[in-house]
């Protein structure tokens, strides 16, 4: 437990403002629809930053992020996005010796599993509370489990590949989320990143129970293979070439990028830049959202730039939400082939 006195306790959308003036770091790990703007704010009053990913939920938010990212490089600030894959020993010992496996032609990523909370609505509550505390399944807030969650997986093909995808195309929808309770987002995408090289990413995320789960990433290179959760690499025969031994060398990567953020911090180093990766992480899953909700081939950076926002116009607790439900208590839904969200070539 730590002791906060009572005049240091701040509550509602304006608090934030009033918590990072007394700090000396920032953790930001509210809901990611409000990233772009704390982030904004810890770094003008010159605060080192934590931040969970993903780091925005709308192509507006993650220009917002790149603009503030600069800004940070300029005053020395540390910024540390917790795509902590990036501070697991495994990873990090798989990166290194990635050239084993030759130039990477093609990679596969998933994360696959029953899904996450649900947070029924209180008969008190106004649409925009309830839609805060249910926050996971609205886009505005979360950005589809695609951007919360497998945002992970594509981060780590666009570190191994060290680049982001030119375009992306797919397929999702909502299979057995249908209720009122599961807002606007679908449970399940399938989607294909195009990198410049012409290389492709097979991205595949799933919140579906009862079927198979799997959280893993594959590397397909033109000497071998790299399969990042088994921290193995063969060639192209199969044969092992490296295998990391996690049971007695791996960490806790999610105490790691705070151990080496904080230690940093305190000897007055600056290490940490991460800001920039984890928009255009994040902007990779944003891109493989729009092409699964429109059924369109999204490019990169004509939807970085097309200046979508998803955000409210005015944060009140009576306001109203981007999206409301209808008579039903049902949200609109993105369909494939009419949805579009840039213009069709």
């Amino acid at each position: 437990k730590v002791a906060v006195p009572e005049e240091n306790k701040f509550t509602g959308f304006d608090a934030y403002k009033k918590a990072i003036a007394l700090a000396d770091v920032v953790i930001l790990a509210t809901p990611p629809g409000f990233r772009p703007t704390h982030f904004a704010e810890a770094i003008a009053k010159g605060k080192h930053v934590f931040m969970e990913k993903p780091v925005a939920t709308d192509p507006a938010g993650i220009k917002k992020v790149l603009d503030t990212a600069e800004i940070a490089k300029k005053k020395k600030l540390n910024v540390v996005v917790g795509l902590q894959r990036h501070y697991q020993n495994s990873y990090r010992e798989l990166f290194k010796r990635k050239d084993q496996i030759g130039d990477i032609i093609s990679a596969q990523a998933w994360w696959n599993n029953d899904g996450v909370w649900v947070r029924k609505r209180q008969y008190h509550q106004t649409e925009m509370e309830y839609q805060m505390r249910n926050w996971y399944y609205f886009n505005w807030l979360c950005g589809d489990h695609i951007n919360e969650q497998h945002i992970h997986n594509i981060d780590v093909i666009n570190w191994f590949k060290g680049g982001y995808p030119v375009k992306a195309q797919g397929m999702g929808g909502r299979e057995v989320r249908k209720g009122k309770e599961y807002g606007e987002i679908f449970d399940h995408h399938y989607v294909e990143f195009t990198y410049a090289d012409g290389s492709i990413l097979n991205s595949q995320c799933r919140h579906i129970p009862g079927t198979m789960a799997k959280v893993d990433e594959l590397l397909v290179g033109t000497k071998g293979k790299i399969f990042c959760d088994a921290a193995r690499m063969t060639d192209n025969k199969g044969s092992v070439i490296y295998q990391y031994d996690k049971e007695k060398l791996e960490n806790d990567p999610y105490q790691t990028e705070h151990d080496e953020l904080f230690a940093a911090i305190a000897k007055g180093e600056y290490k940490f830049w991460d800001a920039e990766r984890g928009a255009k992480s994040t902007m990779t899953s944003i891109l493989g959202r729009m092409a699964t909700y429109s059924g369109q081939v999204i490019d990169f950076d004509e939807a970085l730039n097309s200046g979508i926002d998803l955000q409210p116009k005015t944060l009140d607790w009576n306001a109203a939400p981007p999206v409301t439900p209808n008579d039903e208590g049902l949200y609109a839904v993105a369909v494939p082939g009419k949805t579009v969200y840039l213009a069709k070539k």
